[in-house]
């Protein structure tokens, strides 16, 4: 007789149903699990020997097999211990097997039988309700598990408390789902002196979701304004939120319950190129991913590797990143707001004589040159920060606070909302084609501005669409239905603001 569980195994971001199928046969003792398992898979016999042990219920003196279908499909992770002590409990008859099969289930087990959390409890929840049946779970997983709220989940503290439930000796009740976490405080925007014309980019790039790039001299306030970006975006929708926290699940980042704020990624330069698009062992989530919905901010973009930066440009055109294996194809959603940061030149003061390497300005030729042209052209908005006077350093905290910055932000992204609807996207970055023209075609005046700036510096393609698309987001600011010339005069500023110095 052959005894059946279920449960999940990730490809990316998607949890696929798992048949784990056990057999007990006359032959000599052998425990044998096959259906291409991992070493945290194959080590599970031991795990679970030990756990019936503490349980008093000895292994049968005859050959076990557990085969894992589908078969072909590569198992990884230790939440594999739970199903399989299932399906073998269900084939000693210690529990029924139509009670085993009607459950999803995923757990690691201690030795003495407890069960310890493990990642991917939001997408397996997801799976079993698809697959119209409940989810077991270790405690510690079940309000992350709940929160979807489209099947029913069961979260134990043992294996024993769940044979008590499939035996209906003790049913477990079924979980709550979490609450949203409280924000983490914010960075108040009023903390940064001066560097008006910069707080005037990050409320434009928040508002549309455009990517920012700013040049400027060390100490210039790049890297403060960036970690006040994220206090201006708005809170994560339900949708948002649940594919956000699904990525972050998988990346075992997911504690304690469900965060509306949206995420915020600042890897160091250097990071490799797995560690930002995601690979390594199970090809997990990188930071791209774990930054959906969010913020990617870039530090010292210049001493990124070449072959790390070169990797940013497929994903920021089309939202997504495919890390591709000998095995499968791993296909992770990456929708961010890119911000990144640089110094003119290695030294820092290529605009100050007095401070200035002697090999200026040579050196912000080569320096910069580390950053491509085509990604450099990916960049919505472009931005020299200057260094802040001492004058606005000594005067007292001045102008709008986060708050009041991030309510027209989020008026501006309610606008974009009701226009998009129906589109299948959220803001005006992603906007193309014919919608674009029909939502951010400029009047007369505005349209003969951009003619003479795309003639006059050569414009890409891409690059004319993107003033498109940023001087539609300032007329959303402005609550102006129209796109007029003001809109396409600021815009194109952001757009050739840092052309001399990546001339240079």
């Amino acid at each position: 007789m052959v005894t059946r569980a279920y449960t999940v195994a990730f490809e990316g971001v998607e949890a696929r149903l798992v048949e784990v199928q056990c057999a007990v046969s006359p032959g000599l003792p052998a425990f044998a699990i096959v259906g291409l398992p991992d070493k945290a898979v194959s080590e599970a016999k031991e795990r679970i020997r030990a756990a019936l042990d503490a349980m008093s219920i000895a292994l049968p003196s005859r050959r076990i097999a557990i085969n894992l279908s589908p078969a072909d499909l590569p198992k990884e992770g230790s939440h594999f211990d739970l199903p399989i002590a299932l399906a073998l409990l269900a084939a000693m008859d210690i529990l029924p097997p139509d009670e085993v099969e009607a459950t999803v289930s995923l757990g690691e087990l201690s030795l003495d039988g407890r069960l310890m959390p493990v990642l991917g409890a939001l997408p397996a929840a997801m799976a079993a309700a698809e697959a119209d049946r409940a989810l077991i779970c270790p405690r510690a997983c079940g309000a992350e598990a709940a929160w979807i709220g489209a099947t029913e989940v069961l979260a134990a503290g043992s294996l024993l408390d769940v044979v008590r439930h499939l035996t209906g000796q003790a049913h477990l009740p079924p979980v709550d789902p979490a609450e949203a976490l409280p924000d983490a405080p914010m960075r108040d925007l009023r903390d940064v002196k001066g560097q008006e014309r910069a707080k005037r980019a990050l409320e434009i790039a928040a508002a549309g979701r455009h990517h920012l790039l700013m040049v400027g001299t060390p100490g210039s306030g790049k890297s403060m304004l960036a970690a006040r970006l994220p206090g201006l975006l708005p809170p994560l929708s339900p949708m948002e939120a649940l594919e956000t926290s699904t990525i972050h699940s998988v990346a075992g980042l997911l504690s304690g319950g469900i965060r509306r704020q949206r995420p915020f990624r600042a890897p160091h330069h250097t990071a490799s190129a797995a560690a930002i698009t995601g690979g390594g062992r199970g090809a997990h989530p990188g930071e791209m991913s774990l930054a959906h919905n969010g913020v990617l901010f870039l530090d010292e973009l210049p001493e990124f590797p070449r072959a790390v930066l070169e990797t940013l440009r497929q994903p920021i055109e089309t939202g997504e990143i495919v890390v591709a294996r000998a095995a499968a194809h791993i296909r992770y959603p990456c929708r961010f707001l890119l911000v990144a940061a640089a110094n003119p030149c290695r030294c820092g003061y290529m605009s100050d004589a007095a401070r200035a390497c002697a090999r200026a300005p040579a050196c912000g030729e080569d320096y910069l040159g580390r950053v491509s042209g085509p990604l450099l052209d990916r960049f919505d908005m472009r931005l020299d920060v200057p260094s802040v006077a001492w004058s606005d350093l000594d005067a007292p905290a001045a102008g709008e606070d986060t708050a009041t910055v991030a309510a027209r932000v989020a008026a501006a992204r309610a606008v974009q909302a009701r226009r998009f609807d129906g589109h299948g996207i959220r803001t005006n970055s992603e906007a193309e084609g014919a919608l674009l023209d029909a939502v951010a075609t400029p009047d007369a005046e505005g349209r003969a501005l951009l003619a003479r700036v795309a003639d006059r510096f050569g414009l890409s393609a891409r690059g004319y669409h993107r003033v498109l698309r940023v001087a539609r987001t300032i007329a959303d600011l402005d609550a102006s239905a129209e796109v007029r010339q003001p809109h396409i005069a600021e815009a194109v500023g952001y757009r050739l603001a840092s052309a001399r110095a990546m001339a240079s």
